[in-house]
């Protein structure tokens, strides 16, 4: 092929690569001159003829192929490729012109976005990390500038859009588009979420169910049964009636029903009618009008029922309630209507109401000391809280949740429970239930010094640290139970082959066959010396 067909043939094919390229393709001589430049779009372009191209005179003086940096645009590529006596050239550079201006736009466009989305709109680049943010009044913003997320960085490798939880704000979500292989486009709707929080917190100034099930720690049967109960019964609208000793969580089950169910984001109200006497539970729980008794407000005052309308009143202790009380909180249930002290007209009311007690209130019943046509008002669901000793392991399971809870109160680092202090944890009977364990966690850690890892017996208060000496005077006159021999036995054999090895443990593990782990948790647990 002489020179004129190839030129002939180089000419044809410059409109194709320019195309395919997004960008200028030229074909120049050996000195790099230009002899014809197309656009991506075909044109041809012919301010630059008779220019000498650098890449291009490069590539023709080394023959062989140059890439590098466009000679318009500082971030646009080029290369020139040594044909026979002309040099093939491409560049990116409409390309690159066409994504700033698109980037321009964007940027431009990222107030007017934040706005609409009712939240943030960022732009970030190949990596996820943000390079501009406005927020939702349309305003430019420094917020986490430069910051990675890793759910923008996956829509940039996946060139696909990615939904996800925002980075800014908890609760929030956020959509990260790729609009380049370069950059992409993220929008969330914090201020949508803030605005409904900031009206859930005005609403919670009334109510206070802050626990939910997963706030209550057990892998039990017995609670496992509860929370069951829990998930079938939250949503609906029936009366529930918590029964459990005093100190087992009732008023958690209660929380948790309420903020499982459709009710959640309205009020909650608490009242405990042991704590009050019998006229101020009636004046809080309906309300009263001005004058209505000495001390009334002016203006009156709205009660509970009132207050938690459409929400839940939980009725704390309500075996302790005052016998003609009972009596106008049944018409309360029954009309599903309110009337205040003092007033003659019925108010409206949809409240879902939890009792609690602590008390047979069946026998209270025969007793004639709590109305029966009450109790089958409270008592549609019944939901019995087990008591601590009930539930096995969960006592562990508690300590360790107290034990995270009061290590940084009390400036301690407790990270374990010996042997001996689980042992006296799930034989001792806990009468007070949870909060008793609570409070037993709270003065033992007070009796812990810094630099101690691990809850031992003495830490413990009085009454517990002696169960433990009445737990093994009570085993010691078990001498025939099979368990204490064998036990005895092991450490026997222990403490006779450790003195064999000269007190080294990995011989002594061979010998008795057993791995050094193993050796090391008995003899922590028998009590011999570990040097």
């Amino acid at each position: 092929m002489d020179n004129k067909e190839l030129l002939d043939h180089l000419y044809a094919a410059v409109p194709f690569i320019a195309r395919i390229t997004g960008g200028f393709a030229t074909v120049t001589d050996k000195a790099g001159r230009r002899l014809k430049s197309v656009d991506a779009h075909g044109q041809e372009i012919d301010q630059y003829q008779g220019e000498v191209y650098e890449i291009a005179r490069k590539a023709g003086q080394q023959q062989q192929p140059v890439s590098g940096a466009s000679q318009f645009i500082e971030e646009a590529e080029a290369w020139a490729l040594p044909i026979g006596d002309y040099v093939l050239c491409c560049s990116n550079v409409e390309r690159i012109e066409r994504n700033n201006k698109l980037r321009k736009a964007l940027s431009e466009a990222l107030p007017m976005i934040a706005k609409v989305a009712g939240g943030d709109a960022v732009l970030f680049d190949q990596a996820g990390r943000r390079l501009e943010t406005a927020d939702h009044t349309g305003c430019r913003s420094e917020k986490l500038i430069g910051k990675i997320s890793k759910a923008a960085y996956s829509a940039m490798q996946a060139q696909k859009p990615v939904i996800g939880e925002s980075i800014s704000l908890h609760g929030v979500t956020a959509v990260r588009i790729p609009i380049t292989e370069e950059y992409g486009l993220g929008f969330n709707n914090q201020a949508i979420v803030s605005q409904k929080q900031k009206l859930l917190n005005e609403v919670k100034k009334y109510q206070y169910a802050r626990y939910t099930l997963t706030d209550i720690i057990g892998q039990s049967d017995a609670i496992e049964r509860c929370k069951n109960i829990v998930n079938y019964v939250a949503k609906g609208i029936s009366s529930v009636l918590v029964y459990g000793a005093t100190g087992t969580g009732k008023e958690l089950f209660a929380q948790a029903i309420h903020n499982a169910s459709d009710r959640s984001d309205k009020p909650f109200i608490a009242i405990n009618c042991g704590a009050l006497p019998s006229t101020l539970i009636e004046a809080n729980l309906f309300g009263y009008v001005d004058g209505s008794f000495t001390g009334a407000k002016k203006n009156g005052n709205i009660g509970v029922f009132e207050a938690a309308n459409t929400g839940t009143v939980f009725l704390d202790e309500i075996s302790e309630m005052d016998w003609d009380l009972q009596a106008k909180l049944l018409r309360v249930i029954q009309e599903r209507e309110v009337t205040r002290i003092g007033s003659t007209k019925p108010i409206p009311i949809s409240v879902r109401i939890i009792s609690s007690t602590n008390k047979n209130l069946q026998q209270l019943i025969e007793e004639k000391r709590f109305r029966e046509d009450l109790y089958y008002r409270i008592n549609v669901i019944e939901l019995r809280v087990p008591s601590l000793r009930e539930r096995g392991k969960d006592i562990l399971l508690l300590a360790n949740y107290f034990i995270t809870k009061y290590n940084p109160v009390f400036g301690k680092n407790i990270t374990e429970i010996s042997p001996e202090v689980c042992d006296i944890f799930l034989s001792y009977p806990w009468p007070g239930n949870i909060r008793e364990l609570q409070n037993c966690i709270e003065s033992a850690l007070n009796m812990v010094d810094v630099e101690e890892k691990r809850l031992e017996a003495c830490h413990l208060p009085s009454h517990l640290y002696n169960s433990l000496t009445a737990h093994k005077k009570a085993v010691s006159s078990e001498d025939d139970n099979l368990a204490v021999i064998l036990r005895a036995a092991e450490k026997q054999a222990i403490l006779r082959v450790l003195k064999q090895a000269d007190n080294n443990r990995c011989h002594t593990a061979q010998r008795l066959g057993v791995s050094s782990t193993t050796l090391w948790r008995k003899m922590r647990e028998y009590n011999i010396p570990l040097t």
